[in-house]
């Protein structure tokens, strides 16, 4: 289990290396007022006067201070390879390799590198030093040294330098894998120690606090600490532990800390007896072994999986952002290639990228075509926007200045060609559509399917170019090619198709049932002969084809039909009884429409509403396949050899593939950090089990 802390020191120089804190690694946080002895306590642990001393505020900056004990063969063994002379050395991490023998050169780079940092104004930063010792007269420990909390600023000072370090202090002790060592002197009410408040804010069960009480030697006369270290004041789970710290007159006489910790031993068991193998720095240091052991033990098995999912995401990271170019001409190929690919296996919904939430790429054309178009198409009214009057006015203006005995065919041709017009709009409105659908799946290809044109921002640019120009140049042909389609069923009104005969014959029924109705309904004063004798020559005249303009004559004088009572707008005729100026222009009158008129005009609606949804079937079948041949497949067939015709060209290779100003900075850090994660996940494997209990 003593292998453990070192186990944690070999985590701690790894990360460092990448200079990150992305990992929580167990160690011992000093927390405690200012010149309540923090520092003190540290030198007695490692035996040597390390730390800069003095009053007021002296540790501006966090010190990690890793002790490593070595037994004597290792000592001699590394002190030959290294050249050291010196049973005891410590290491910088800002200073790479140099090594210290002299503790007092260590001393004053601390202040010299406290000083670079945090200034001379007694400001603090919050940038760690990395201290090493190592020694065959300390026990394993991590430790990190903070700025004593403080409540005025003073003299330079910032204002808010009680705020600074009591965030810098939370920073380091809101880690669930510290220990806080709450540092007290003896000589103050336990009960307003600042240390324990802290703690108990961040570790409220108080499961990894230990409490240290200093300067039991500076107690009023009269006075002693049992009731305090019994923890009969402040109850601290991991215990209370009493030392005795050098005084200044013994730090400025250069008193050194093996004499001190003697005095210590000699005063605890005078003063304290009962206590003294129980506290001391001594206990100390062999609890504060024993806790972070503890402690190190409880958190590998979360520090193991942390790592390796931290591997898995930044290995996933530097995969996204794929390896620097070698061969530039085969990379831009073949990112063309790969573009080229996945817009089309996105139209035919092939894609390895499915997206759920929306409808994208052929989906949405399919949707486009069937639900949209399809739909708005089967919304136009037949006959929207064409009133009785409209129809009226057609019939006689077709006639000219003779009365018609029959419904001008042109009065039909007109009126439908009208109407089929309304068709356009929402067909090219279709294409529209389908080419903004086109213009959305670039985007959709970049984001999802092909991360690596994120890499080089102006080869996507260019890609993104050369599409929607090709999109561009087949929007006017497509267009041209719907508005053809409508053109042509308004060039020839097919009055001779099928389903138009075959809805001509059902009306000519509906007119002949009529008629008979109509001859049942007659007065007794009229022959039922003449009128049958009528009627047949009317059928002799239709010659039984089934021709509309054949039924326009029956039932002339019968009764008038459903909308016969419809009062109409119709240009009036000039009333008995008055003089008539012919220059006037008709006057529109409202009147019931006569017989003849209702009949004229409720045929020609028919015709136009048959006819109608025969062309609206037709376009709603052509405009779609149009669209699909002029617009999606020609863009499909043509989109890779277009991109390579402008794109592939020896002198835009190094333009195109040029990287993000920071692509290549975040490639190299992730790879650091992938590589510090696999080396951590190395050094954990190498615990054996029998380390761990």
């Amino acid at each position: 289990m003593e292998a453990l802390i070192p186990v944690i020191n070999k985590l701690q120089d790894v990360f460092n290396t990448v200079g990150a804190d992305i990992i929580q690694l167990p160690q011992i946080v000093v927390v405690g007022t200012q010149s309540s002895g923090k520092s003190s306590v540290l030198e007695s642990l490692v035996g040597k006067d390390i730390l800069p001393r003095g009053t007021g505020i002296v540790t501006r900056r966090p010190l990690i201070l890793q002790l490593v004990h070595i037994d004597p063969e290792d000592r001699r063994k590394t002190s030959e390879e290294n050249g050291i002379d010196g049973e005891e050395w410590g290491k910088f991490l800002h200073t790479k390799n140099k090594i210290y023998t002299d503790f007092e050169e260590i001393r004053q780079e601390i202040e010299a590198e406290t000083e670079r940092f945090s200034g001379n104004n007694k400001g603090i930063s919050e940038e760690p030093i990395h201290l090493k010792i190592f020694s065959p007269h300390v026990v394993n420990l991590t430790l990190v040294d903070l700025p004593g909390i403080t409540k005025l600023p003073v003299g330079d000072q910032p204002k808010d330098i009680e705020v600074q370090i009591k965030e810098l202090i939370v920073k380091y002790i809101s880690n669930p894998n510290s220990i806080i060592l709450a540092v007290t002197a003896a000589n103050t009410d336990m009960a307003t120690s600042e240390a324990l408040k802290v703690a108990r804010e961040v570790d409220p069960d108080g499961r990894r606090t230990l409490a240290v009480v200093t300067k039991l030697d500076l107690m009023d006369a009269g006075t002693d600490a049992m009731d305090i270290l019994m923890g009969r004041v402040i109850p601290v789970k991991l215990g209370i532990i009493g030392v005795v710290n050098r005084s200044q007159l013994d730090i400025n006489q250069k008193k050194p800390v093996t004499d001190a910790i003697r005095d210590e031993y000699a005063f605890l068991q005078k003063k304290y007896p009962s206590l003294a193998n129980r506290n001391g720095t001594k206990y100390l240091a062999r609890t504060l072994n024993r806790l972070l052991m503890h402690h190190i033990r409880d958190c590998l098995p979360e520090l193991k999986t942390r790592i390796n999912v931290l591997a898995a995401q930044y290995q996933s990271l530097l995969n996204s952002y794929g390896e620097p170019v070698d061969d530039k001409s085969a990379t831009l190929l073949q990112l063309i290639t790969k573009f080229a690919a996945e817009y089309c296996h996105t139209i035919e919904g092939t894609a390895k990228y499915i997206e759920t939430a929306e409808l994208c790429g052929g989906a949405r054309i399919c949707y486009i075509f069937h639900e949209t178009f399809g739909r708005t198409l089967e919304s136009v009214d037949p006959l929207g926007g064409l009133t009785t009057i409209d129809v009226l006015t057609a019939i006689r203006n077709a006639t000219g200045p003779r009365p018609a005995l029959f419904v001008p065919e042109i009065s039909f041709e007109l009126l439908v060609k009208r109407q089929v017009k309304r068709l356009e709009e929402p067909s090219l409105r279709c294409v529209e559509l389908v080419h903004e659908e086109m213009q959305r799946i670039i985007q959709h290809c970049s984001n999802y399917s092909t991360q690596e044109l994120l890499r080089f921002p102006k080869l996507h640019d260019a890609i993104v170019e050369v599409v929607t120009s090709l999109l561009r140049k087949r929007l006017p042909v497509t267009n041209e090619m719907v508005h053809n389609l409508v053109a042509i069923e308004l060039a020839y009104i097919n009055t001779k198709h099928p389903d138009f005969a075959d809805a001509c014959g059902l009306m000519n029924n509906n007119i002949e049932e009529q008629r008979r109705n109509r001859m049942r309904d007659l007065p007794s004063a009229v022959p039922r002969d003449k009128a049958a004798t009528s009627s047949s020559a009317t059928e002799q005249t239709d010659g039984g084809t089934g021709n509309w303009r054949g039924m326009l004559k029956k039932g002339e004088d019968g009764t008038p039909g459903d909308r016969a009572m419809l009062h109409t707008t119709l240009p009036a005729s000039p009333q008995k009884g008055h003089a008539v100026n012919l220059l006037d222009v008709p006057v529109p009158v409202s009147r019931k429409l006569s017989a003849r008129e209702q009949r004229d005009c409720e045929v020609i609606e028919r015709l136009i509403k048959s006819y109608f949804l025969i062309v609206r079937k037709n376009i709603q079948d052509s405009v779609p396949k149009a669209v699909m041949h002029f617009l999606v497949n020609h863009v499909k067939d043509c989109l890779q050899s277009e991109l390579v015709g402008q794109l592939y060209k020896t002198a835009l290779l190094n333009d195109l593939l040029t990287e993000s100003e920071d692509m290549a900075q975040r490639r190299n850090e992730a790879a650091d950090m992938l590589k510090a994660l696999q080396k951590a996940s190395q050094v954990i494997a190498e615990i054996r089990e029998t380390h761990m209990w």
